[in-house]
């Protein structure tokens, strides 16, 4: 039981809108759902736009008023996620971990999306079939992790992963044809990764729109086996 509508929370980013497009160039006559923060201007008469301050209680509301589509939806994206702000940036060495900065990004990269994955998971049942997807990174590996740093940022994807993970156990027993995939976009021009890009490989730069492509086309291909996949852009798996 799968109906047109393809979710795209935290809209507000480069990389989501970027995948708005390229959704509605791909399905042109699906209906397009967003939901972040601020407005949105809408790309088409067949999307319609909720604003959500990622507060529990607006999570709640707008996946209640949202029950009958989340139900049947083709997919939902949840792009919810920070780096760094004017008064914080990725830590260097121990000394600059500090609890506001662990705080904030804690609730920014695990815990809003968990909310949303909360309320989502209590509306799908046997008969959906929907791939739920989250932006989570390669720094979030623990086995792939030989250059430390970075604190606050990796333990709040790897707590991500870990939280994705284990929802994706219980929803192999509630919604057995849904899929979680945890997707690593790579170093993207976007304002997150501004600050980081003078060492990026020539190459490996990548355009919001190329994100978007990848991330379209793997979503259409994912194995629906009650497991987790937690791939980069290319699609290659990713070490725990």
């Amino acid at each position: 039981m799968t109906d047109n509508t393809i979710i795209i929370i935290g809209a507000g980013g480069s990389i989501a809108n970027a995948f708005l497009r390229e959704q509605h160039n791909r399905f042109p006559a699906h209906n397009l759902i967003t939901i972040s923060r601020n407005v949105h201007d809408k790309i088409a008469d067949n999307h319609q736009h909720f604003q959500c301050d990622n507060s529990e209680q607006q999570i709640q509301a707008v996946t209640q008023s949202l029950s009958t589509v989340v139900k049947t939806a083709q997919s939902i994206t949840v792009f919810n996620g920070q780096l760094h702000n004017e008064a914080f940036s990725p830590e260097k060495r121990l000394e600059d971990i500090n609890e506001h900065y662990l705080s904030w990004i804690l609730k920014a990269n695990t815990i809003t999306p968990m909310l949303w994955l909360k309320y989502i998971g209590q509306r799908l049942g046997p008969k959906s079939r929907c791939v739920i997807t989250f932006l989570s990174a390669r720094v979030a590996s623990i086995d792939d992790n030989e250059l430390g740093g970075w604190y606050a940022y990796r333990a709040s994807k790897a707590a991500l992963n870990m939280a994705v993970k284990t929802a994706s156990i219980e929803l192999a027993r509630r919604a057995k044809y849904c899929k979680c995939v945890l997707f690593h976009p790579g170093t993207t021009d976007t304002n997150l990764s501004k600050p980081f890009q003078k060492n990026v490989p020539e190459g490996k730069l990548f355009t919001p729109n190329f994100v978007a492509q990848q991330l379209s086309t793997l979503i259409t291909t994912r194995d629906i086996n009650g497991q987790v996949d937690y791939i980069d852009w290319q699609g290659k798996a990713i070490n725990w």
